[in-house]
């Protein structure tokens, strides 16, 4: 976390950011060409943001108070939370992936760098973390597997397995995501980071900020 901003501020960021977050995770939506249970949020845009210009521990926190706020807010419903609980830990692998090795490489390069490790590790945790926990707890508070197989094959009547389904649709759409969060961070982030960071941006030409 930078030496620069005083843990007061610090404090303030987090709160504002997380706050911004919630907001944005609220205004999820369905996409085409996947089952409506799958939507589709641009928070992770605002944790990046965080972890790119206060730390990785700053974009963490801004992970878990959102889920924090979401899960308090919407309660956990038949699915006890587990969707939160799928988000705060891929959230948090793909912001702390990326904002560490940012840390690290503070250029233009760096962020691109950080950013495609964040896309990847993102993408990869959500197969096993849907195959082996979301799913099971989905089939269990909504019918059965059948159900959720049927929104699948309501789309791709050729898909015959869970596993399957998730490699046709889930990880594609985790990957793009990830990579339109990536994105819109790169494109923010150079003129929000001087704002955040009260004027406290990078001082070298080749830094990214």
């Amino acid at each position: 976390m930078s030496t620069s901003i005083s843990k007061t501020r610090t404090t303030a960021i987090i709160g504002v950011m997380s706050a911004v977050a919630v907001v944005i995770y609220f205004f999820d939506f369905p996409v085409p060409l996947m089952p409506g249970f799958i939507k589709l949020d641009l928070s992770n845009i605002i944790s990046l943001i965080t972890g790119f210009s206060v730390g990785p521990l700053a974009g963490a926190a801004v992970c878990l108070i959102k889920n924090l706020i979401h899960f308090a807010i919407k309660g956990a419903g038949t699915t006890m939370g587990i969707g939160d609980i799928f988000d705060l830990v891929t959230s948090l692998t793909f912001c702390v992936t990326a904002s560490l090795i940012y840390k690290h490489n503070r250029t233009f390069k760096g962020a691109v760098i950080g950013s495609i490790a964040g896309v990847i590790a993102f993408t990869a945790i959500s197969l096993p973390l849907n195959y082996y926990v979301t799913y099971p707890i989905y089939a269990k508070a909504f019918g059965g597997m059948e159900a959720i197989m049927g929104a699948y094959q309501a789309i791709n009547a050729d898909v015959k397995s869970l596993f399957e389904a998730l490699c046709i649709f889930n990880v594609p759409f985790t990957f793009i995501k990830g990579i339109l969060c990536a994105i819109v961070t790169m494109m923010l982030y150079k003129p929000l980071s001087p704002i955040i960071k009260g004027g406290h941006g990078g001082k070298k030409a080749k830094q990214f900020a």
